[in-house]
């Protein structure tokens, strides 16, 4: 018997249907994601004066990175032994429609997927790889958000049972005690930190190094999901037993790549913006 104050939760993961094809909330959001990130963007390079031709590139390099990825990821991180183990969960691979995108996988490919885009386009630019993460990361808070309330409209990756009045019950996992929304956990974790990284960028730009923002989203958005992850269900069976389960393994280099990121910052010093923010704030100073 389930707590009157639960939420019951039994919300259709389509949206709606045009013929045979079917339109799903987590496409939706995960799509709306990325076109908040090209306005994000858009005002990043209109405030540093690039060249706004190059955010169509970098569009398709984030959307092929991530999701790539995100897939390979989810199949090497957490399905090994079903991916790899025949031709037909191979092939599985390439499917990503069929469900399996792990967000650790994700980080990796956009990371990968930034040092070429800055390797190619940089140097004309004036921009780094690092001043690229650094920018990348305030984006994707608002997209991991978007793709967390994706997974709560697919009632997937929630958390164990609780009695707590915002308790979920997963209608359609057959569930009939409340559970950890993780889902709503980590969605507004990452949103918090992506406002808190807008409002650093919009007002203290001037007076940041470069690799501040990257490290501090890194922390926040793995530190974050560290501790969620002591509340959520196993994603997989080997998970059953262990001190910590794969998310949280995986989230531990992130971290510590963040830590790094602020210690990079701390000893390069240089400036978070593109035309040299420290440098005019210097002239203002003098002024």
């Amino acid at each position: 018997m389930t707590d009157f104050l639960a939420i019951i939760w039994n919300a259709n993961p389509e949206l709606f249907h045009i013929g045979g094809f079917a339109v799903r909330w987590y496409s939706l959001l995960f799509v709306s994601g990325f076109i908040l990130g090209f306005f994000i963007f858009q005002w990043f390079f209109k405030r540093e004066k690039l060249d706004p031709r190059l955010l169509d590139s970098l569009l398709v390099t984030l959307i092929v990175g991530t999701i790539v990825g995100a897939r390979l990821g989810h199949c090497l991180f957490y399905q090994p032994d079903y991916y790899l183990g025949s031709w037909e969960g191979f092939l599985e691979i390439f499917m990503p429609w069929k469900g399996g995108l792990a967000s650790h996988g994700g980080t990796i490919a956009l990371f990968i997927a930034m040092w070429w885009f800055a390797h190619k386009y940089g140097k004309r630019q004036g921009f780094d790889f690092v001043w690229l993460v650094d920018h990348l990361s305030i984006a994707v808070c608002f997209a991991a958000t978007f793709i967390r309330l994706g997974n709560l409209f697919n009632s997937e990756i929630y958390g164990g049972v609780t009695n707590l009045p915002w308790g979920f019950v997963f209608v359609r996992n057959e569930e009939t005690e409340p559970h950890h929304p993780t889902q709503l956990y980590e969605a507004l974790s990452y949103l918090i930190l992506g406002l808190v990284l807008l409002a650093i960028y919009k007002y203290r730009s001037e007076k940041t190094w470069r690799g501040t923002f990257i490290g501090l989203f890194l922390i926040g958005c793995f530190g974050s999901r560290f501790l969620i992850e002591f509340i959520k269900n196993d994603q997989v069976d080997f998970e059953a037993g262990m001190a910590l389960n794969m998310g949280q393994i995986l989230s531990i280099p992130f971290v510590l790549l963040g830590i790094g990121f602020l210690v990079y910052a701390y000893k390069k010093k240089l400036p978070a913006l593109v035309d040299g923010g420290f440098q005019k704030l210097e002239t203002k100073k003098r002024k």
